[in-house]
């Protein structure tokens, strides 16, 4: 039982995608930026979603002895021997996270970063991660809540930039996490999760990621239709949501893994494109 064991259960990439959506939402209202308000609100993110990531890790440490890419996670191959210091591990970093969130700035935002934690290892995790293909759409709230945390860092009454945007977070992530799925199909069959390629096969998949990335690409330009930004943010969602379709519309025509893998790869160029827009629009 080691310090990099620990480290490993928090997920930090996880954490670091968590805490620039709250940053997205900080920057996306605020009259001018403040950059010891963005470090504390991104480590309290960053402890927040660590908490979920490490109880994740907790309850699924029967399923990711199965599975080929978990295995080797610290619960699962057998280097950290109790598992019930894990979940007070878990449980720390939560109070810290939301205590620090509530401490140095309001309630809103620790009850949005709350939110973020049980939508993760509550509703996905527990609820329906092995139940039912869904759940990682409803899942995906879990980051939602990020972007609607950085704002109330700000000023919790400014609610509808903030809000816009955490739509089009939520229909990100099915799009790129079905991509995934996708290549790990062996895996998720082996531990019986019904992920949605596991359930309905790689064609059907493909055509649920296009059909939900249409709606992604639509609930980006909103922003723009409600008059909260404007051209540049307008005009490069555009053209990142066209190019996004493009390459979802290859994956719907033909399924392989190069392509699912670059449909993933693709999402996230997509969404840091979408944060670069919204950080540049606001300060012109």
């Amino acid at each position: 039982m080691t310090i990099r064991s620990y480290v490993q259960l928090m997920k930090l990439r996880i954490g670091l995608m968590v805490a620039l959506m709250a940053v997205m939402g900080y920057v996306a209202v605020a009259d001018k930026v403040n950059p010891v308000q963005l470090a504390v609100l991104a480590v309290a993110m960053l402890l927040g979603s660590a908490s979920s990531s490490v109880f994740n890790h907790f309850y699924d440490r029967d399923i990711d002895v199965i599975m080929k890419r978990t295995r080797s996670r610290p619960l699962a191959s057998g280097q950290m021997e109790h598992p019930a210091n894990v979940l007070w591990f878990a449980a720390a970093l939560l109070v810290s996270g939301c205590g620090l969130a509530a401490f140095y700035f309001n309630l809103v935002v620790a009850l949005h970063l709350f939110l973020g934690i049980f939508f993760y290892a509550i509703i996905y995790t527990v609820w329906l991660k092995r139940r039912h293909w869904i759940n990682i759409v409803i899942g995906g709230a879990a980051g939602s809540f990020a972007v609607l945390a950085g704002a109330a860092a700000v000023d919790p009454s400014r609610w509808l930039l903030p809000f816009l945007l955490s739509i089009t977070l939520f229909l990100w992530t099915p799009s790129h996490f079905w991509s995934l799925a996708i290549l790990l199909k062996e895996d998720y069959t082996a531990a019986h999760i019904p992920m949605l390629p596991v359930v309905k096969g790689d064609k059907v998949t493909a055509h649920w990621i296009f059909g939900n990335s249409i709606l992604l690409v639509a609930s980006s330009l909103l922003p723009v239709a409600f008059h909260t930004l404007g051209w540049v943010y307008g005009a490069t969602a555009a053209i990142l949501g066209a190019h996004f379709l493009w390459t979802n519309w290859k994956m719907v025509r033909e399924q392989s893994h190069a392509l699912a893998r670059k449909n993933f790869f693709e999402s996230m160029i997509y969404l840091v494109g979408l944060f670069v827009a919204v950080l540049v629009d606001v300060n012109l």
